[in-house]
């Protein structure tokens, strides 16, 4: 069952004397909602406040009430709040009398409790079943005309599921009142991509909430008037009762995650975007027992009818159902065909629950059949191997010990294959199923035995069912940080989001840098993030609505969430209280109420003291650089397009000692074939853009896409002037200029250095760099663009050709006749190659790759007519109907 947090107490204020009354520890009605409570009492105002700056929120709840009757008379102050939230601070003043709240450990709490308990106090825990909500309850008892002010401070971390972070508040008055306003902020420093605020409050409260929102912060305002609260128009009662609701999403600018460094701590955000899914092997594991029956059962086969759709040809799965026996749909995995996934469905709608539930030989006969298809081949090895246990009931027919049949599980899975398991209502042992999916790198979920049952399945299924990325580290340089947080994950889900957070060593570098690694579908990527170490907090200094220690409390808050689970699976007693141990000094230090600690409010005389005790298990928690390879020093091909005009193309001779340009006048969006190489299955082409406007008659042109194709393994890499696109067959990613990533696949090695270049290596013969150049972007003409390197040492076959690949083969190359030009500063010559007699001058063009900015001169030859002679054919032969074509033989 779910805990709730509880503070209960029994206040009697005179004029001359206070004292406190005994309160008796029991169950309060689970039903209770209302946030103020009192027969005849004047609510003056209830305000909420969150500021969530960086995924991180701060919510402050406070109230102001009065007692309005003849006499003395009981006041209760209750909060909803979500299950993962630490409550951080209490405060209450009774008619001036200040009573403030500090976190202790649980028995240095009791032991001060103690001292004043003799004189009539006491605190109580309250357990009742909720959502995924606790409920923090105080009352007071006072006499007419007292003024009571309540406020209450919790903190949690914004998890992401499903492409959006939800931050939810329970808003119930319980009456009428004169101020009643909702202020949510939101600090997103990278930008906030979008945000939501879904009316869970009811139609009587469409278009009240005010939205004002820039790019990287957000105000929600929700401040009905008394009318707007009202019921009815002439009603007394509150129409103010349920979730006010905030969805919202950020910008990322690449793949590599979002780093952020703040007062000491540090925070790295992965969500990487843009990826093909891996595929899967599932095997779900149903309870089909004598509980499952009727409203269970039901919702579970309309939930599997939905999932099971889900499953693609690349997918492969099976299904168990268990009671005393053990039944297999299929004794093998089989592939997510229409058809099995038809006779899987008929399957599930024919089961009639009964009889007792045999966990631990249902999960044991799962693990075979992943062992069985991991060994004859049959799984991908970059699949993802999953089993799904769905169970609303403790095990009653064989191994019935619960560490027994753990022990069991762990011993024959494999540390590629995960275990997820969801408890449907709470007849289940949740903590079991919590600790069988943490001990086998899963999670667990309880599913609430209700007519939503089915979308609760659906929808924790949809969480997992597109997996990213696998075996996933996150790393930093070992002098720059300590006390770092779990880096290393076993699956990255789509629409999920990865945390990794820390301390710094020292403030005496500039620069933090992290260094990711994973597996993807067809590729394993590295990729690179950084931070400035101060630049988080001159931002948190310019807003005034802002969290300005959200990185070190949310460092506490991962580091306690992941203690109380490796608690709970702690093999011994020892390591049990050493884990205990750290976890009450940090929640101490960060001034967390967790289980392991109480929240002990006292007056400022510390004359009297209360105590709000918490649940009592853990149920609400849960290198080196790397740089890309450079090219040789000197790359004899390449196109160096200038802003001035269209493509320079350089191409270096070694034999004949000398540089020959020209330029290529077409128009924007052909595409221009630079190699093509049937012997090695390598083609790279060029599509142009041209400039914003048209100057002195002419539009200016330039490469937009470099695309360089790798057919023997179907491999694209099609480098733009906003990202970067690779696909493996039918698979897709794509990456920003805004990290440093390097990813290899099938022969295929691309290195993304951060706004700079892009280095392509194919079969470790052929390589080639792109160059990024940003131009301002309010600039009236110019556009970004791209260069283009190839080295001359690169090994294409005899059949290689294209504007730069026939210069493999080089042409002999004579130049006589030099005379003074037109242009005193440029010669004049006679050029004889491949037959022709061209007129050349002499000239110079940009090389960039040493000096992006001004570039180095290159002297050349310069060929006019857009290489007409030089090159063979005209130009135009060199277009080319798409990015991946082969140029056909002139």
């Amino acid at each position: 069952t779910m805990q709730l947090q509880t503070l209960i107490l029994s206040i009697l204020l005179t004029h001359r004397i206070h004292t406190f009354e005994f309160v008796i520890d029991g169950e309060w009605d689970s039903d209770m909602v209302s946030a103020i409570q009192g027969n005849d009492i004047t609510v003056k105002s209830y305000k909420v406040e969150s500021r969530i700056t960086s995924r991180f929120a701060h919510t402050t709840v406070k109230s102001s009430v009065v007692n309005s009757g003849s006499g003395a008379q009981t006041i209760g102050f209750n909060v909803q709040i979500p299950k993962r939230a630490f409550i951080t601070n209490f405060t209450m003043n009774v008619n001036g009398i200040t009573f403030i709240g500090s976190v202790k450990e649980k028995t240095v709490a009791r032991n001060l409790y103690a001292q004043a308990r003799a004189r009539g106090k006491a605190a109580g825990i309250v357990r009742a079943n909720s959502l995924d909500m606790e409920t923090f309850k105080t009352e007071v008892h006072v006499p007419a005309s007292s003024k009571v002010e309540f406020e209450l401070h919790y903190q949690e971390m914004m998890e992401r599921k499903l492409g959006f972070y939800q931050h939810t508040l329970h808003i119930q008055p319980g009456r009428l009142v004169p101020h009643l306003q909702v202020d949510v902020y939101i600090f997103e420093p990278k930008g906030i991509r979008a945000v939501e605020t879904p009316n869970t409050l009811g139609e009587h409260f469409e278009g009240i909430t005010k939205v004002v929102q820039n790019k990287d912060k957000v105000h929600i305002v929700f401040k009905p008037t008394l009318q707007q609260q009202r019921k009815c128009n002439n009603c007394t009662e509150s129409a103010v009762d349920g979730v006010f609701t905030v969805r919202y999403d950020v910008e990322r600018e690449s793949n590599a995650g979002e780093l952020q460094v703040s007062d000491g701590h540090f925070v790295h955000f992965f969500a990487p975007k843009e990826l093909s899914p891996l595929s899967k092997n599932i095997v779900f594991v149903i309870d089909v027992s004598g509980s499952m029956w009727g409203l269970k059962m039901k919702q579970t086969v309309s939930a599997m009818e939905a999932i099971l759709d889900d499953l693609t040809m690349d997918d492969y799965f099976s299904i168990i159902d268990f009671n005393h026996n053990v039944r297999c749909w299929s004794e093998e995995l089989v592939p997510g065909t229409s058809i099995q996934i038809s006779e899987a469905k008929n399957y599930i709608k024919n089961i009639k629950p009964n009889g007792g539930t045999n966990i631990n030989e249902a999960l044991l006969r799962a693990v075979q059949m992943l062992l069985k298809a991991s060994i004859q081949g049959l799984i991908d090895p970059r699949s993802v191997s999953m089993i799904i246990l769905v169970s609303d009931g403790d095990p009653t027919v064989g191994e019935i010990k619960l560490s027994s049949i753990q022990k069991n599980v762990k011993r024959l899975m494999r540390e590629e294959f995960s275990l997820f398991s969801l408890g449907i209502g709470f007849d289940v042992d949740y903590d079991f199923l919590e600790r069988l999916a943490l001990d086998n790198r899963g999670m667990a979920q309880r599913i609430y035995a209700n007519h939503d049952a089915a979308e609760q399945l659906k929808t924790f299924y949809s969480q997992v069912s597109s997996p990213l990325l696998r075996k996933i580290t996150v790393q930093f340089p070992e002098d720059s940080v300590t006390d770092v947080t779990q880096n290393h994950f076993d699956k990255f889900f789509k629409g999920s989001e990865l945390v990794v957070a820390g301390k710094l060593k020292s403030t005496s570098f500039t620069t933090l840098y992290s260094f990711t690694t994973a597996s993807a579908a067809t590729m394993d990527l590295s990729l690179e993030a950084e931070s400035d170490l101060q630049e988080m907090d001159t931002w948190l200094s310019q807003h005034e609505h802002s969290f300005s220690g959200f990185a070190r409390q949310m460092w506490a808050y991962i580091t306690i969430n992941q203690l109380l689970a490796q608690r709970s699976l702690a093999p011994t007693a020892a390591k049990k209280r050493r884990i205990t141990q750290a976890i009450l000094n940090l929640a101490v230090d960060h001034q967390f109420v967790t289980p392991l600690t109480a929240l002990l409010v006292q007056s400022e005389d510390a004359q009297e003291r209360l105590l709000a005790d918490s649940p009592r298990d853990p149920k609400q928690g849960c290198c080196s650089g790397h740089h890309p390879p450079q090219l040789p020093s000197h790359s004899d091909f390449w196109i160096c397009p200038a802003v001035e005009n269209d493509p320079h193309f350089i191409v270096h001779l070694p034999k004949n000692k000398m540089d020959v340009c020209f330029n290529i006048d077409s128009e924007p969006g052909h595409i221009l074939n630079l190699v093509s190489d049937p012997g090695t299955g390598v083609v790279i082409n060029g599509q142009l853009i041209g400039s914003k406007r048209v100057v002195n008659h002419k539009r200016n042109t330039y490469f937009g896409t470099i695309s360089v194709s790798y057919k023997p393994e179907e491999v694209r890499v099609d480098v733009g002037t906003n990202g970067i696109d690779v696909k493996d067959g039918k698979n897709h990613h794509s990456f920003s200029w805004g990290a440093t990533v390097t990813l290899t696949m099938k022969g295929v090695k691309v290195s993304i250095l951060k706004d700079s270049e892009v280095n392509v290596t194919v079969d470790d013969k052929i390589s080639l760099m792109v160059l990024l150049h940003r131009v301002w972007k309010k600039h009236p003409v110019n556009v970004d663009f791209l260069g283009f390197y190839s080295p001359s040492n690169n090994q294409y076959s005899t059949q290689v050709h294209g504007l730069i690949g026939q210069f493999a083969n080089e042409p002999e190359v004579k130049v006589f006749n030099l005379h003074e030009g037109s242009d005193p500063k440029k010669k004049e010559a006679n050029m004889k190659v491949k037959g022709n007699k061209l007129s050349v001058t002499r000239g110079w063009q940009k090389d960039y790759r040493s000096d992006k900015n001004k570039g180095s001169e290159v002297y050349c030859w310069f060929i006019h007519n857009s290489g007409k002679g030089f090159i063979d054919g005209h130009y135009t032969n060199y277009i080319v109907p798409s990015l991946d074509s082969f140029l056909p033989q002139l």
